[in-house]
């Protein structure tokens, strides 16, 4: 039994004409007629009564019908399934980000996926700093990332989406929480609340940096894996933290954010597979695109292009900090 053939039993039944079947299947009545006998043949039950005047259902024939037709809509069904799969109009978009993006970009996308993509889900990973995010993508454990360069990894392409500077998270009730700015040379004497030294931060090495130019290293006080769990010490008054710009989207009770005059500047970037040919991305790329999500002038990037900012590489800190930043 084929697919066809039930599709053939489904025009009889509908039209009860074998002629008029046959004209809507675009095909001959004999060649049907066949067909039909043979279905019966092969189901053992005769599906249709035929007099030179009519063609009806049998009993066997209506108990039929109504499986055939929850067959055929399920195939035309999945059929439909795939064929919107394939044009990236339905499917599941697995994205990882930073932690600090997912208080301010985190909900701009998926906004943007529901107006403009509503058949698809989004498999969402926060917390994950750029390292994890680049094997994600290399292992193909995600579809994009949403991460902070450089992207070492080769074969992953970027586009920017924003351009932040560091911010100072103080407590409530911390000497400078009052002040309208803040420079670097006051966080002299200060313990920093950090990522750990193993993760790979660039918001670390951008931390370290901008301390080093105001003449003084980071006092490291207390590791931390999360961005939410950097506030939350901050809100206890075990330190302060220079963090990302977008934490000011999500205000958390006994932490104040203060602007900082001459912070560094980190950049959040949208990344992806560079071979990724699936229509999944490219929808998702063409409507961030038109939505006018990525910045001014910024065309896509291959891996290793080192498409570097102020914040980048790590290796400029002289002394090796990951060792001797802390007490």
């Amino acid at each position: 039994m084929e697919l066809r053939h039930l599709r053939y039993f489904a025009a009889v039944a509908e039209t009860s004409h074998f002629g008029r079947a046959a004209e809507r299947l675009h095909m001959a009545q004999p060649p049907l007629s066949q067909a039909i006998r043979r279905l019966e043949a092969e189901l053992g039950a005769v599906l249709f009564s035929r007099t030179t005047r009519q063609v009806a259902l049998t009993r066997a024939g209506e108990v039929f019908q109504a499986d055939v037709r929850r067959i055929l809509t399920a195939v035309d069904e999945a059929a439909a399934r795939v064929g919107r799969f394939a044009s990236g109009v339905e499917g599941v978009l697995r994205i990882g980000l930073t932690g600090s993006a997912s208080y301010r970009q985190l909900p701009a996308l998926a906004r943007l996926v529901k107006r403009e993509m509503p058949g698809v889900a989004m498999e969402v990973h926060t917390e994950m700093l750029t390292p994890a995010q680049e094997s994600g993508l290399a292992e193909g454990r995600l579809d994009v990332g949403v991460l902070r360069p450089p992207v070492r990894h080769e074969g992953i392409a970027h586009r920017a989406l924003a351009d932040e500077p560091l911010v100072l998270a103080v407590p409530q009730e911390h000497w400078l929480s009052e002040a309208a700015t803040v420079r670097m040379d006051q966080l002299r004497h200060e313990s920093f609340i950090m990522y750990g030294s193993a993760l790979g931060s660039v918001v670390n090495d951008t931390v370290v940096r901008g301390c080093l130019a105001a003449g003084f290293q980071p006092r490291c006080a207390h590791e931390v894996t999360e961005t939410s769990t950097a506030l939350a010490l901050v809100a206890a008054g075990l330190g302060i933290a220079l963090l990302p710009d977008s934490i000011r989207s999500a205000p958390r009770e006994g932490v104040v954010c203060k602007t900082v005059a001459d912070a560094l500047r980190v950049r959040l970037v949208l990344a992806w597979r560079a071979d990724d040919e699936s229509p999944l991305l490219k929808n998702l790329l063409e409507n961030l695109d038109k939505n006018g999500m990525f910045l001014a002038d910024e065309a896509e990037d291959a891996a290793g292009s080192g498409s570097a900012g102020p914040a980048d590489h790590a290796s400029d800190i002289p002394g090796g900090w990951h060792e001797d930043y802390r007490n």
